[in-house]
């Protein structure tokens, strides 16, 4: 009776391990681990005098990484405080108006030309009886009534000089230079930015992935002087293949299998594309590998906070229903 409950038992696991063989591998997608990435571009084209870091260093949110040569834009600062300054004292003069010292020696020049003009208008009203009767050339009184004229416009000029000083400055000239002390003072407060900026901070807790220049180099404008990695863990990035992005939604849980780790990993789809992409070479497995892949994220939980970025991964998808 022991042996044939033996045999049954043994036919039966041979059936089951034959039925396994024969059933369909369930469905996966392949994909690596992943980080946010943040790049710390150069905010002026400045020789690096100071390097705090070291690639894949843990940092925390305000830690120096770099710093930059401040001495060009601490000069640019100054000239422009100065310039600011020089707008600030014209702006002030407007609005005070002329001193009262101009506007007497406007008064007394316009007083002199008066006199002026008095004294030729009498030059040429006794000339004008002279020529009547041949004592004075018509040469001479044409000058004597062509200085008479001069004189009465030289009084008209220094009057409207006179008006001119006493109305004031013009609101128009008032208000551009209270645009022109803006400007300056936008300046000012825009090289106190970049100034700021030449100390290059960690904005986020996180690993320096590198540091693609080194003490000395001078980067040009706009080149990535830090790469961090943030998060409180990495996350999976993966190929779903055609077949089954119609099983897979956000909000999904999965388990993801980390290359080299025999733990399993619980994570959630945060992220899943509408757009096809093309299956990259270390996703492709069997059929897929004639089809389009869907990108998917998935979060992972503090217990993968130590793993890092660039290991492959699988994560097993829900099963097509019946």
């Amino acid at each position: 009776m022991n042996q044939r409950r033996c045999v049954l038992l043994a036919s039966l696991l041979a059936a089951g391990a034959l039925l396994g063989a024969c059933s369909k591998a369930p469905p996966q997608a392949l994909g690596t681990l992943e980080y946010d990435r943040i790049t710390l571009p150069a905010p002026a084209a400045e020789r690096i005098v100071a390097v705090g870091v070291r690639d894949g260093e843990r940092v925390n949110a305000g830690r120096l990484l770099l710093r930059l040569d401040p001495s060009h834009t601490r000069a640019m600062l100054a000239a422009d405080e100065a310039q600011a300054r020089q707008q600030g004292e014209v702006l002030r003069e407007l609005e005070v108006g002329p001193r009262k010292e101009d506007i007497a020696k406007a008064r007394a020049d316009l007083a002199a030309a008066q006199a002026n003009a008095r004294d030729a208008r009498a030059n040429y009203d006794r000339m004008r009886p002279l020529a009547g009767k041949g004592y004075v050339s018509a040469a001479d009184l044409d000058r004597a009534r062509a200085a008479a004229g001069a004189a009465d416009g030289q009084v008209g000029a220094m009057r409207a000089a006179l008006d001119e000083l006493l109305h004031g400055s013009r609101p128009e000239q008032i208000a551009q230079a209270k645009a022109a002390l803006a400007s300056a003072e936008a300046g000012v407060a825009a090289e106190r930015v970049l100034l700021g900026k030449l100390d290059v901070i960690a904005p986020r807790a996180g690993i320096v992935d590198s540091i693609p220049y080194k003490l000395g180099d001078q980067a040009p404008v706009g080149a990535p002087l830090a790469i961090l990695l943030v998060g409180d863990a990495p996350y999976a990035r993966v190929y779903v293949p055609e077949p089954q992005r119609a099983n897979l939604h956000v909000g999904d849980r999965v388990q993801v299998h980390v290359d080299g780790r025999e733990q399993v990993y619980a994570g959630r789809v945060r992220l899943l594309r509408s757009e096809p992409v093309f299956t990259p070479y270390y996703a492709l497995t069997g059929e897929d590998a004639a089809r389009l892949s869907y990108i998917a994220e998935i979060t992972l939980g503090k217990d993968a906070a130590t793993l890092p970025a660039g290991l492959p991964l699988r994560v097993g998808l829900p099963e097509p229903p019946q």
